[in-house]
């Protein structure tokens, strides 16, 4: 089994594309890490950021612990993580075979990300949602183009047609 992780910014397609992987190929598996609480969570982006963007600070124990289990138990010829890390966590980057990046340009994933998760957001906590973008937390996204896309083995143009990243990623992943 191949493992391949799935990475992006916050709202850079890292979800949709995975699911849509699994509807186009058969025997694949998947892990989400938005469906993880993780000790060490960071809180302050900035702060991580202006303390040296340590992605070893996440304890992903339990993600891991799901990837070893499915690599035991489960007989599927891939399992997509969609991650945002690539290989930039030591520890889990001892099991990923591929690290694919969906390099989506900020103000494509800003636009996304207030549309999917602002719906019934008021004009002002919209503001001020971005008000603490600019301030604080796009560093955050500005880091991970410094370091999650030069560590992946392979970029996907973020702008491109939905159908266009799925079927480059399955070729990617035919290779492996």
């Amino acid at each position: 089994m191949k493992v391949i992780a799935i990475a992006a910014v916050t709202a850079g397609g890292k979800t949709t594309v995975v699911n849509e992987i699994k509807q186009k190929l058969k025997n694949i598996k998947s892990l989400h890490f938005d469906d993880y609480s993780f000790e060490c969570e960071v809180d302050d982006f900035y702060a991580w950021v202006m303390n040296g963007a340590d992605y070893n600070v996440w304890n992903l124990s339990p993600l891991i612990k799901d990837i070893l289990e499915i690599k035991k138990n489960e007989k599927c010829d891939y399992l997509l993580l969609d991650y945002p890390f690539a290989y930039c966590h030591n520890e889990l980057s001892k099991y990923i075979d591929c690290a694919i990046f969906i390099d989506t340009p900020l103000d494509i994933a800003m636009a996304r990300r207030i549309l999917r998760d602002m719906k019934d957001a008021t004009a002002e906590e919209i503001r001020y949602d971005m008000d603490m973008y600019l301030k604080y937390a796009r560093v955050a996204y500005v880091q991970m183009l410094k370091d999650i896309l030069p560590s992946s083995d392979y970029v996907i143009d973020g702008t491109k047609e939905l159908d266009d990243k799925i079927q480059e990623i399955i070729n990617i992943i035919s290779t492996l």
